[in-house]
């Protein structure tokens, strides 16, 4: 673990493949999350994370906290999620709504709902403790940063005349969080560490320089007080703490037999390692054979013959393969054209040797003064930071073989998160992976078609006994035991079992993305296969030979019957009509792809496609959002359910459907721009698919907003110190929402149309540059605009020849792109170079 020298090579990413004529510059503001102090709130502190492993900093100098987070502790066991007695209840249900009783419907539909879903957990808590010295710190001299460029964390101050400087950072390859503290003067590190959490643990000390804690999940959501039998064993884990020392001078004791203290050292590097029991979710706590202990020394074994260093470089490697593949440059003035005619644009730095230095000038306004003063200055820089922040926690929470990203990520300090922590299937979970694909993360969104396989094991069960049905089903939420029946608690949320269905659309997504036919063909079809089956059961035909739904909700939406009473219960909802199209086409798509066009099961679905209850336009010119024009009495209600068609969803077009696009336009007027971070980015996305810059930015301006944790609201949106975005409390749907909604208003695509700069705000960002966004087709994407206009497009595909339409402000030019070649288009769209890849 000596401390050495080392130079990292980079390989070329998409971004570096294309680099336009007069476009490059230096770099204005580095991609920091910057504080001047430590945290005094948990949205204070700076996230680090390797997919499954996570870590809060709070960056305290005396005192010093490292909040951790694995991604399998949850409550519970594997649960049965049928009811027997559904079927004469679904049955009644029908009948009411048939009869017009709506609310009564909504009443007895409470026999429909299930248990509650489990609860993410925590892990713990690495604890440092400094002496006396630290509490007389040069507050000046402090400095706290996230570096998104290097996913790693630098917390930098002095004492007296020693600077002291701590870095962490989370490690996917090897799997381990790692944190180096180092002092400017020879001996001057000295501190002790222990590990602590808030779960049922025991902790102990392991040679002369390892902590090892090991504790339970409750086997239950609320650890019930009664005796042993009736309190299922739960999930088990153990976290492991090394600690190295330099070898020429420090010393480690041992205290108390679980506190470690380190004295006179250079430095000292903490490498923690965690592992729990889980072991899927159909094998239960007590039968699992996983010893987590075991396992945490398995893998703390061969991190032991890399140095700091490189460790370093290999977590560099593996991240920057993914973080570096996409850049943004934004200006909103011509102020930012030099003499010879090229933008001071930002421009990520794409070959760092050694550690990055800290504390420039652009560091000294923290990130939550920049977020202060956004509504009157507009820095275009934040938005780039907010954007790549997204991606960032992507990368961070969501890798191959993790569990699914939840409510919050994977970051957490509660036994009981606000709505459990478990991923809502309703819009929340979804908008995580939106910009999985377009921003060029498609590895990030295997763990959510893990998830979906999973669920439909579980939903065949939940589809046959609950509803009497083929294929599988999904309700609104769901945890990490892959729950696939309705919720326990109000009806207007938990029965909604479209759940699985819209999941199923990011499937063909996927493949319309990448072109990767091997994962059409073994996963994705079969899934979507069952989810249409399910489906095709679950459709009426009603008056006039629709095809409808009985019973139907808009997510968590209430209408008031014609008789005045509340209710949520009725036919065929906006969004369950929307989302069934949008399955029923992508599987008749896929099928083509596949040669299965005479499946018997391919032949109902397109019998069945014109037959589904169209979209209605309401008389005040909006999109309905029920069947019947019932009264709303919430019209600015946060959930945009009957705009699905237009965002996430394609069967809504400013082209191809006009009437509905102006439809889907007065309807967003109608629900006004108020509500909680991840609605404001989703009407961001909407306006974008509108074309609509106005708007558009108007939400990206709304979603920047401090929020002070002190004095929060619910449903007011914003974002905290540290850029997690607000519902209030904090949801991290809204920061994969903003970088999706950007992407939207930068590149726009379908199979075989490619719209650049659709809802660009001229105003905002008269000259900006984007590289490596990814478009379907499997296009990549590079786009630089100069004075608001557009300036140079490249465009290549490394596998696929295609025939690309190109549109930019009503021209339109058809392009033939072979693979292995990059295209160079100017502004008039004008092939002017190629060259290979």
């Amino acid at each position: 673990m000596e401390d050495e020298g080392w130079v990292r090579v980079r390989w070329p990413t998409d971004k570096d493949l294309w680099n336009p004529s007069s476009m490059e510059a230096e770099s204005s503001k580095p991609l920091k999350i910057t504080f001047a102090g430590p945290a005094n709130h948990w949205t204070d502190a700076l996230p680090i994370g390797n997919g499954r492993l996570g870590a809060m900093v709070w960056g305290g100098v005396a005192s010093e906290t490292i909040q951790l987070n694995e991604d399998t502790l949850w409550t519970g066991t594997p649960g049965n999620y049928t009811n027997p007695n559904a079927p004469e209840a679904l049955s009644e249900v029908r009948k009411l709504v048939d009869s017009g009783k709506y609310a009564e419907a909504t009443s007895k539909a409470v026999q429909l709902t299930g248990n509650p879903a489990e609860v993410y957990q925590l892990l713990g808590d690495i604890k440092l403790e400094f002496d006396v010295s630290h509490l007389k710190y040069i507050e000046e001299t402090y400095h706290r940063e996230l570096d998104l460029d290097a996913a790693t964390i630098r917390v930098k101050y002095s004492v007296t005349d020693v600077e002291f400087t701590r870095e962490h950072f989370a490690s996917n390859p090897d799997q381990v969080i790692v944190t180096k503290i180092s002092g400017s003067k020879p001996g001057s590190v000295s501190f002790s560490v222990s590990l602590d959490s808030k779960l049922h643990y025991h902790s102990r000390i392991n040679g002369k320089n390892q902590i090892i804690m090991e504790g339970s999940c409750p086997g239950k959501r609320i650890p019930p007080a009664m005796d042993a039998n009736d309190n299922p064993k739960g999930i088990q884990f153990s976290a492991i703490l090394d600690i190295q020392v330099s070898n020429d001078r420090g010393v480690i004791h041992v205290m108390d037999d679980k506190k470690l203290r380190i004295e006179g050292s250079d430095w000292a590097v903490l490498l923690l390692v965690a592992s729990s029991s889980f072991d899927g979710p159909f094998t239960k706590p007590s039968d699992s054979k996983r010893n987590p202990t075991l396992e945490s020394l398995g893998a703390l074994k061969p991190i032991m013959d890399f140095s700091y260093n490189d460790l370093y470089a290999r977590h560099l490697d593996d991240y920057q393969n993914l973080f570096h593949r996409v850049s943004l440059q934004l200006a909103k003035s011509l102020n930012s054209i030099t003499s010879d005619g090229s933008l001071e644009l930002k421009k990520i730095v794409s070959s760092v040797t050694g550690l990055c230095l800290m504390g420039s000038n652009d560091d000294m306004v923290s990130t939550a003064e920049r977020v202060k003063s956004f509504q009157s200055d507009e820095d275009p820089s934040l938005v780039e930071l907010l954007f790549q922040y997204g991606r960032y926690l992507l990368i961070s929470c969501s890798r191959p073989r993790t569990q699914v990203a939840n409510l919050q990520g994977i970051w957490n300090r509660d036994m009981q998160p606000k709505w459990d922590g478990a991923p809502h299937l309703n819009i929340n979970l979804e908008m995580n992976y939106w910009p999985s694909l377009p921003c060029n993360l498609s590895e990030c969104q295997e763990p959510l078609f893990d998830f979906v396989s999973t669920l439909s094991v579980n939903g065949r069960k939940t589809a046959k006994v609950n509803y009497e049905a083929n294929g599988w089903v999904v309700h609104h939420k769901s945890d990490i035991w892959s729950k696939t029946s309705a919720d326990q608690g109000d009806v207007v949320w938990a029965l909604w079992p479209m759940g699985g269905a819209w999941l199923c659309t990011h499937l063909w997504d996927h493949y319309t993305y990448t072109l990767d036919k091997d994962f059409l063909k073994a996963k994705a079809y079969p899934l979507l296969n069952g989810c249409a089956s399910f489906l095709l059961d679950w459709l009426i035909e009603g008056l006039g030979g629709y095809l409808k739904t009985n019973p139907s909700t808009s997510p968590e939406h209430e209408f008031v019957a014609p008789d005045g009473k509340p209710a949520c219960v009725s036919y065929s909802s906006t969004m369950d009509m929307a989302i069934i199209k949008e399955v029923f086409g992508a599987l008749v798509s896929a099928a083509e792809v596949l040669e299965r066009d005479e499946d018997y099961l391919i032949q109902r679905v397109r019998k069945a496609l014109p037959k589904l209850y169209p979209t209605k336009i309401a008389g005040d010119g909006s999109i309905m959002e029920w069947e019947q024009d019932f009264e709303d009495p919430d019209v600015h209600h946060r959930h945009l359910s009957h705009l699905f068609g237009l965002f996430p969803g394609h069967t809504i077009t400013v082209e191809k459907t006009p009437d509905l696009s102006k439809a889907a336009e007065i309807s967003l007027y109608k629900r006004g721009e108020e509500g909680p971070g991840w609605s404001t980015t989703w009407k961001a996305a909407l306006w974008a698919r509108l074309h609509n810059s106005e708007h558009a930015y108007r939400m990206v301006k709304k979603l920047i907003n401090l929020v002070d944790p002190d004095h929060e609201a619910p449903f007011e949106g914003g974002l905290y110190g540290n850029l997690f975005a607000a519902h209030p409390p904090f949801q991290i749907d809204a920061n994969f929402g903003f970088t999706a909604a950007l992407s939207e208003m930068l590149v726009q695509s379908s199979m075989r149309d490619l719209y650049l700069l659709p809802a660009l705000p001229l105003d905002k960002w008269a000259n900006g540059c984007v590289k490596g966004l990814k478009a379907r087709g499997g296009m990549t994407v590079s786009i630089c605009w100069k004075e608001g206009d557009l300036h140079e497009v490249g465009l290549w595909s490394k596998d696929q020849n295609a025939l690309e339409r190109l549109h930019y402000r009503g021209t339109i030019v058809t392009a033939n792109i072979s693979s292995g070649i990059i295209y160079t288009f100017n502004a008039q769209l004008k092939l002017v170079k190629t060259c290979s890849l």
